[in-house]
């Protein structure tokens, strides 16, 4: 993680200290103008992000007083960067990159989980010698540039019974479809089973994916949306108004998936392409592991927290001591 620079103002966030006023208190109802909030995505516009325009579409921010920016990252590291910078009001991230971030002084915290459950799995080919982790004794495993997967690799295969020293770790950046559709790779982690393993099946290659909770990696949420700690002391109000028109967008979804991906597709550019089967296939994927229960959507539960931050501290993942309860907030 990169070393921030202090926090910025945030841009779409009144000043309470200037006005006195509490932040909770500072709702969209006590305006005639609606307010502005930014959210930076964590990647291109894709099926993951179908309850923030199906929202945006059904005028859900609009009635909760908000206007909301949804903005498109330049790199997948830049969400978590700008929304500690307050240059972005809100952004969807990774659990265990907030915990990581929070082990570098940097001021972030989770206020929703979206995504409740791994999307990233090791994927090895479906018709080959691997049908578990210790299979892969001796082999090559490519991962893309992150050491939190070369953790998450290594204790997979040693909760199997396999010896991870035995394994060739191979950084291929963003090159995981190809690595494993030539071979040049055993297995591959940092592959997500809601699009680089339907990429795959499409074009020829189907893949075993072997989820890494099934072998050590604590049950963590996929993609939380993360505010700054002064954004959060400034908007709380706001962000619970945000929560509660995104939840309305999600429901739709769920009730309205074709319409919901319709939307979604109008977001395609030249930087963003989009296999229409591709997302749909996505979407059915992602809602039940979006589905909180008998919780609101967005539920955090601290034991999911305090179970991810004993494993990152277990794999000397975190730069210094952090509590895990600082790391999130309910708003709902």
């Amino acid at each position: 993680m990169l070393i921030l620079s202090s926090c910025g103002s945030n841009s779409g966030s009144d000043n309470a200290a200037a006005t006195g006023t509490p932040a909770a208190a500072n709702t969209p109802a006590a305006e005639s103008e609606p307010h502005k909030l930014s959210i930076m995505l964590d990647w291109y516009p894709n099926a993951v992000h179908s309850f923030l325009y199906a929202a945006e579409q059904q005028g859900y921010f609009a009635d909760a007083g908000l206007d909301v920016e949804i903005q498109m990252p330049a790199d997948s590291n830049d969400a978590l960067k700008l929304v500690a910078a307050g240059k972005v009001d809100l952004a969807l991230s990774y659990q265990p990159q907030v915990l990581m971030a929070r082990g570098e002084q940097i001021p972030v915290k989770s206020i929703a989980a979206l995504v409740r459950h791994p999307l990233n799995h090791l994927m090895v080919p479906q018709d080959g010698a691997v049908k578990t982790p210790k299979d892969l004794a001796g082999g090559t495993v490519g991962y893309s540039s992150i050491p939190l997967y070369e953790a998450m690799i290594r204790t997979m295969v040693a909760n199997d019974g396999g010896d991870p020293a035995s394994l060739q770790l191979t950084d291929i950046g963003f090159d995981l479809i190809p690595a494993i559709a030539t071979g040049r790779t055993d297995a591959i982690m940092g592959g997500f089973i809601n699009h680089e393993q339907l990429i795959l099946e499409k074009e020829g290659h189907p893949v075993l994916s072997l989820d890494p909770t099934d072998y050590g990696v604590p049950d963590y949420y996929e993609l939380v949306l993360v505010s700054s700690e002064q954004g959060l002391q400034d908007s709380q109000g706001y962000f619970s108004q945000f929560i509660q028109a995104a939840t309305k967008g999600q429901q739709f979804v769920q009730e309205h998936p074709k319409e919901a991906i319709a939307w979604l597709l109008e977001q395609e550019d030249a930087t963003s392409p989009l296999d229409p089967e591709i997302e749909q296939k996505s979407l059915q994927i992602l809602l039940p592991l979006m589905d909180a229960g008998n919780e609101a959507f967005g539920y955090q539960d601290p034991a999911v927290w305090e179970q991810v931050h004993e494993w990152l501290a277990d794999n000397k993942l975190l730069n210094a001591e952090i509590n895990a309860k600082d790391a999130f907030v309910n708003l709902q």
